[in-house]
């Protein structure tokens, strides 16, 4: 009996790791891309999304592709049209401007929970982002850049220990990660923002409670001011 016990054991351990890995849905994948192209302004506000073009390019039928454009209409950066398809949401300032405000007021807090809660090897894990974001700086790699930037940012809100706070965060932070992008577009503006990081890091390390809470509310009002001095300037350098 013991050894038909043991045999079934091998046997459902051997069947589990011989199943398939399982594949993300393909409008979730579609929705990362055009994602990607949104945030990094391939795809321009006020464009329309090309649905014979984007399932080529995309390598997926019309059905996951309309599906990733709901899910991007959800965060604010694809507009639906009834019967005419879907274009690429225009920015709002006023509406980034609140939203980036609300989401200074949490970074705070989540730097001052993080400071007490996160763990050496959780501080240890933002280093090495820290690290990679600084290599992709140094390559002038703004879209690798970016990935680090905003890993280091939902870290230090997760290490906060505040469920209801890290879902928020990411859902306010999802309607302004093209805004969020834009902050660097300045070198002036992306390398201060990167020795702001240094700091952040320095003062977590370090869990200097009120420290951090003044450099992450610093932070997020620059990339704001930042990101509508961009805003403003954007159209006339277009016309020009």
């Amino acid at each position: 009996m013991e050894t038909y016990f043991l045999y079934s054991a091998c046997k459902m351990t051997a069947m589990q790791l011989a199943s398939p890995i399982p594949r993300r849905p393909l409008h979730e994948e579609a929705a990362d891309r055009l994602r990607d192209l949104i945030v990094q302004g391939s795809l321009a506000p006020g464009s329309r999304l090309n649905e014979r073009l984007l399932t080529a390019q995309l390598g997926v039928s019309r059905t996951p592709l309309r599906e990733a454009f709901k899910v991007l209409a959800t965060e604010g950066l694809v507009e639906l049209l009834p019967n005419r398809g879907a274009i690429v949401s225009e920015i709002d300032p006023g509406r980034v401007a609140e939203t980036l405000a609300v989401m200074g007021a949490l970074e705070a807090l989540a730097g001052e929970l993080a400071c007490a809660s996160a763990s050496d090897s959780q501080i240890n894990e933002i280093r090495s982002l820290h690290q990679e974001m600084l290599a992709n700086h140094a390559r002038g790699d703004l879209a690798g850049y970016f990935k680090f930037n905003q890993a280091i940012h939902l870290k230090i809100v997760k290490y906060s220990g505040n469920a209801v706070l890290y879902q928020t965060y990411r859902h306010l932070n999802a309607n302004v990660r093209r805004a969020r992008y834009m902050a660097n577009l300045s070198q002036e503006r992306w390398d201060a923002a990167v020795r702001e990081h240094g700091d952040i890091l320095e003062a977590l390390a370090g869990r200097n409670v009120a420290r951090i809470r003044v450099l992450l509310a610093e932070h997020l009002a620059h990339k704001l001011a930042s990101v509508l001095g961009e805003l403003r300037t954007a159209p006339a350098r277009e016309a020009a």
